[in-house]
């Protein structure tokens, strides 16, 4: 098979799973990677990259869909972006993604290993996310016996989800199943009372409109906040709006809005504004409780973040005498979770907004042994800290989907703990990382943790120990 352009190849039998929400089939000796299909399905491919060993293509029609293919539950499934594996009976996905840990680990970190523990699956597959934000747009995303329809406008407006690889067209979602109820009732109401009086929704070419997006946060604690989310201010629709909902929604614990005029969704730089309530809202792991503002990170499924948690602690195999070090600690959550069981923890965060929330939970759960600080651990780390704060004996680590740094990694080689705990997001990446730790340390211990079901997503634990 040459690079030509243009190369379709019929009756492609997909044989494996890939990583990233792709599969994998072999044609002629060579590896190709094919999104939106599954493991058993029979696919004629269009290939669109084209390299000497491996290909990436897409469907063109599906011959024969593979036996354990089930109907997916969301009426939305494969146009909005949030769920890429309502086709596969859960139990297969735990399937792929304990293998994706493994091959990962295996082809990118070179290594010895220990045989992995099964993977900790959710026990809630549906309504297991704590935050969710929706769209508001005036540019519809249109069916294909739509676009045929004259008399259907793509100029109508919605509230949903972008669709998957399309950022000006947004999903008008009726339910969407990842969060428990009142979120699509919430939705549903802000949309119907825009419509009825009249108010913009956001224009995403043009920068312009009232109505951006929302964000619900929903603890098990039973405490609820919304965020709305608008292009400008207006007092009299603000009030008319908020009113309107607080009446609705009496659980609403907490009820905020934030003006954003930048030409992105991100509330980085913006200001929420309290409407209503405290403007946050308490979650709990076990016996600790986090306070949650609008722009806090906090892991999105809180039973599994429990249980990543759960893992992290028993990795440490803390014994009440050692110091802890947590790396991108974030709000302070693992090291917080971990606490009761060490002699002094600390945290090591460069968004100082984070670093703030985690001294505050410390406060909050009346953790004394803790600190917080904000810097580039890699930079922070030097003889003096460890003079005033003792080196660790145990480190954790909950890097971005990017890993860690190599300075960082430089830095931990020669700190030279007795033990790592690696919190990853990204089996790859932390394949990577463990190959370069793999100079001074090995792995004893491997569990995978699902924390979103019908997603390609994938977090891993790995337990390091020093070689002597």
């Amino acid at each position: 098979m040459g690079k030509k352009k243009n190369i379709v190849i019929e009756n492609l039998l997909v044989t494996g799973y890939a990583a990233e929400g792709k599969s994998l089939a072999r044609y002629e000796g060579k590896v190709i990677f094919i999104g939106q299909a599954v493991p058993g399905d029979v696919v004629t491919v269009k290939l669109t990259r084209n390299k000497k060993d491996w290909a990436e293509g897409h469907v063109l029609s599906y011959e024969e869909y593979a036996e354990e293919r089930i109907r997916p539950f969301c009426s939305h499934f494969g146009i909005c972006g949030g769920c890429q594996w309502q086709m596969l009976p859960y139990s297969k996905q735990l399937e792929f993604k304990q293998d994706q840990v493994w091959q990962s680990l295996k082809r990118i970190g070179k290594m010895e290993l220990p045989e992995m523990m099964p993977i900790l699956g959710s026990d809630q597959t549906t309504c297991y996310r704590n935050k969710i934000e929706y769209t508001f747009s005036n540019r519809k995303y249109l069916l294909r016996e739509e676009l045929k329809d004259t008399g259907i406008s793509a100029t109508q407006d919605a509230a949903g989800f972008h669709a998957r690889g399309i950022f000006d067209k947004v999903v008008d979602v009726d339910t969407c199943f990842l969060q428990a109820e009142p979120t699509n009732l919430l939705r549903r109401e802000i949309k119907q009372w825009a419509i009825e009086h009249k108010v913009s929704f956001y224009d995403i070419l043009r920068h312009e409109g009232f109505l951006r997006t929302m964000q619900v946060r929903l603890c098990r604690t039973g405490e609820l906040m919304l965020n709305i989310v608008l292009g400008y201010f207006d007092e009299g629709l603000l009030n008319g709006l908020l009113t309107h909902m607080m009446e609705k929604f009496p659980s609403i614990s907490t009820l905020l809005y934030t003006i954003n005029p930048k030409k992105n969704d991100s509330l980085a730089g913006l200001d929420p504004i309290v409407f209503y309530g405290k403007g946050w809202v308490v979650e709990k792991l076990e016996r600790f409780s986090f306070k949650i503002g609008p722009k806090s990170f906090f892991q999105t499924n809180t039973a599994q973040a429990e249980r990543l948690y759960q893992v992290a602690r028993a990795f440490a195999g803390l014994t009440g005498k050692e110091t802890i070090y947590d790396l991108y600690c974030g709000t302070g959550s693992i090291g917080i979770f971990l606490s009761d069981q060490a002699s002094r923890v600390i945290g090591v965060e460069l968004v100082p907004e984070a670093v703030s929330d985690a001294k505050e939970n410390a406060a909050f759960n009346r953790v004394e042994h803790a600190d917080f600080f904000t810097g580039d651990v890699s930079e922070l780390c030097n003889d003096s800290f460890f003079q005033a704060h003792g080196r660790p004996d145990v480190i954790v680590t909950d890097p971005p989907r990017a890993g860690m740094t190599e300075k960082l990694i430089k830095k931990l080689l020669e700190i030279a703990a007795e033990k790592i705990v690696y919190v990853s997001c990204n089996p790859a990446t932390q394949a990577r990382d463990l190959q370069l730790l793999s100079e001074r340390y090995g792995v004893s211990a491997i569990q995978p943790v699902d924390m979103f079901p019908h997603t390609y997503h994938i977090e891993n634990v790995t337990r390091l120990f020093l070689k002597h």
